[in-house]
């Protein structure tokens, strides 16, 4: 395991409370509290003050947060959560709460501030913007995630046989990643053949491969926590014409001069512009309707996010995805992405399988 500097995130939150004149910062999120405290689990709440912090969590979870967490006190709760919490923080009078409405439902949020005595104040994206850069050591398991996944894809293509339907290439590729040690997927992975490839995000379906099919694969894991995301579109034993090969030799040009443009202290939007003009000047541009990225770490969708409304500054450490695509309604699709890391000077791509066309 790849050692986590809790402490040090958590005296980042502490110097926050200063800011903001708050005794207590309170989190429900379960990604913001494994960073925060290494403790991974579907259910829990840290609480940080100016000299403690607190990992709640109930039964099930209490062994485990006892042999992994060592920057907070494990408490046990029992019951509801919010009123749980909010009794805590009464009994140690920390008047001044601060949560993240971002990640709270309405309904938790009212039950808190029905219980608290205190005052309640929001202050949206709070760990999510201190996690947007990775450390090393972070940068280090989502590499070892998509080096995992890429050898579990190149795994699967090796069985691919004429009449295979979507449904089990998919499966097939869920458990190599098991295999080979991973937690879970990213996402649902999606399998999709001939004309369904056409759909940026479809569900994999019974539909039987064939020859002259496009095959789209998008997928990912999670090892240690973090998260991989790959894309690549491959055509079965013969391509579906020249009009396949012109859109995938245009997403592949925009995907390189996306990359390419990536760097410390350029704008998110500006790397998109780059890929979707390319695409627009190839007369496509009515056809690439999603961002061109995303972030990924914890959560398979983080900021910054890579598309035409993003205010984000891309910063050294950032992890993103670069992923245009062009989808021909009926016909079929292609889409390439890769996972980086932005650097001072650009950026090192962390996905190595190539990006040619092939034939399976």
């Amino acid at each position: 395991m790849v050692p986590h500097h809790h402490d040090k995130r958590l005296d980042v939150l502490r110097t926050r409370l200063g800011v903001w004149g708050a005794d207590v910062f309170i989190s429900f999120d379960p990604a913001d509290n494994a960073w925060l405290t290494g403790f991974f689990g579907s259910t829990s709440i840290v609480a940080v003050t100016a000299e403690e912090a607190w990992l709640f969590c109930d039964f099930r979870y209490l062994e485990q947060a006892r042999a992994s967490v060592t920057a907070a006190q494990v408490v046990e709760f029992s019951g509801a959560a919010e009123p749980f919490l909010a009794r805590h923080l009464n009994a140690f009078c920390l008047k001044q709460a601060v949560c993240d409405p971002s990640v709270m439902t309405l309904a938790c949020y009212n039950r808190l501030k029905e219980h608290y005595e205190g005052e309640l104040t929001a202050q949206p994206d709070v760990c999510r913007a201190l996690r947007t850069v990775k450390e090393e050591g972070e940068i280090a398991r989502i590499e070892k995630a998509s080096l995992l996944a890429e050898d579990a894809l190149q795994a699967v293509l090796g069985e691919i046989r004429p009449g295979m339907e979507e449904t089990e290439l998919a499966g097939r590729l869920d458990y190599a990643f098991r295999q080979r040690g991973a937690q879970r997927n990213s996402f649902d992975t999606i399998v999709l053949f001939g004309e369904g490839s056409s759909l940026p995000h479809g569900k994999p379906g019974n539909r039987g491969l064939q020859p002259g099919d496009i095959i789209l694969i998008d997928c990912g894991c999670v090892l240690d926590g973090y998260c991989s995301d790959l894309t690549r579109t491959f055509v079965y034993k013969q391509s579906p014409g020249a009009w396949f090969q012109e859109i995938y030799d245009c997403v592949y040009q925009a995907q390189a001069a996306a990359l390419a443009a990536v760097r410390d202290g350029i704008s998110a939007r500006t790397v998109d512009e780059t890929a979707r003009t390319a695409i627009k000047n190839s007369g496509f541009g009515d056809y690439f309707g999603h961002g061109t990225g995303h972030g990924v770490g914890l959560e398979i969708h983080e900021s910054p996010r890579l598309n035409p409304e993003s205010e984000a500054i891309l910063a050294a450490g950032m992890v993103v995805t670069v992923e245009p695509g062009i989808y021909l309604p009926g016909r079929g699709g292609v889409r390439i992405e890769d996972l980086l890391v932005v650097t001072p000077s650009g950026s090192r791509v962390l996905t190595v399988l190539p990006k040619e066309l092939r034939i399976l």
